[in-house]
């Protein structure tokens, strides 16, 4: 990767972040208004993906046989990325509070961390670690220290199930392209997950109600659908769009900790549009995960300036060099936000 790309892929991954942060504020009009959460997931995935098809279809002109060799992706961004995802957390919810479920589900940097830990045998060099450390203290601050308590176990093992396909849709977005582009991975991958959780919540498995009434809006009163399409073109078309976008870019462990900036901007957005004042602990807790995030990124920072060094003369120090770009380039790659 060149290093000129990581911080174009940041500025990517900021845009997903902001875009998946306005999620709340756009969603909690049609919660409130009587949409049951598996209905306006639905709705939100669908619209989302009917609107990113225009432009998916242009992206590939007509190369069909990119779409066939990236079926799986497509299919894992869908049920996994999409439907598994929001499915878990909203299950979660259910015995646990929002705040601790929250923290669960963005632990997913630190599941990629460890699972290329455990795959490779090599432990991650200081600056991961310590990345690690500041984002999830961070975390912690932002969402409420009140979020760890003790809380019902079967809750805790739905919000981590959460936490691992938010992982996995990191994975996905950052494997290989093949020559589908990333758009169009999210326009087929939303309508996946979204014809995936309509079919749970029309055949009766999951609750199913919507409620075509007008909506407040950000203190306007709007129809019900310019709600929706503010939620699916905002909070879901651009941001997962960016958010592989940013994925295929900088990887799935640095994209994944870029990530975290969607609860700081989450919080930055109840606060402008709902009212919900930001404590000082949260803002403290906004600069450890930039401090989590700028740390994890000097890994990527070093280990593109070390390819552009000399090749050294002992055989011993060639293969230490292939080896440490080799984990950077395939497995940290070949490993929302999610909606809250």
């Amino acid at each position: 990767m060149k290093l000129a790309s990581i911080p174009g892929g940041l500025l990517v991954a900021v845009l997903a972040a902001v875009s998946f942060g306005t999620s709340g504020a756009l969603a909690k009009p049609m919660l409130e208004a009587g949409w049951s959460p598996t209905a306006a997931v639905t709705a939100r995935a669908l619209t989302a993906g009917i609107v990113l098809l225009p432009i998916a279809l242009y992206s590939m002109r007509g190369r069909w046989a990119a779409l066939w060799l990236g079926r799986w992706r497509v299919l894992a961004m869908g049920i996994i990325g999409v439907a598994s995802t929001q499915l878990a957390y909203f299950a979660a919810l259910q015995t646990i509070p929002v705040s601790t479920a929250l923290l669960i589900e963005f632990l997913a940097p630190l599941i990629l961390v460890g699972f290329v830990w455990v795959t490779t045998k090599r432990m991650p060099r200081r600056t991961v670690l310590l990345g690690s450390a500041l984002a999830v203290s961070g975390l912690v601050l932002v969402i409420g220290p009140g979020a760890i308590r003790a809380v019902d176990p079967v809750g805790v093992l739905f919000a981590f199930g959460a936490a691992v396909a938010c992982a996995v849709f990191f994975v996905v977005a950052a494997r290989p392209a093949q020559g589908l582009p990333p758009i169009a991975l999210a326009a087929f991958g939303l309508l996946v997950g979204g014809g995936a959780l309509g079919l749970l919540g029309i055949t009766g498995l999951l609750p199913f109600t919507a409620a075509f009434t007008d909506l407040s809006l950000l203190g306007v009163v709007t129809p019900w659908w310019v709600s929706l399409l503010a939620l699916a073109v905002i909070s879901t078309a651009i941001a997962y769009a960016a958010g592989i976008t940013a994925a295929g870019i900088l990887g799935s462990r640095l994209s994944s900790f870029a990530g975290l900036l969607e609860v700081i901007f989450a919080s930055l957005f109840a606060w402008v549009l709902l009212g919900e004042m930001l404590t000082p602990l949260q803002l403290l807790g906004g600069l450890l995960i930039l401090g989590g995030i700028a740390a994890v990124g000097e890994e990527r920072v070093e280990l593109a300036a070390e390819s552009l060094l000399p090749d050294e003369p002992m055989q011993h120090d060639e293969h230490s060099h292939e080896s440490a770009l080799h984990e950077s380039t395939t497995d940290d790659r070949g490993i929302r936000s999610t909606w809250p």
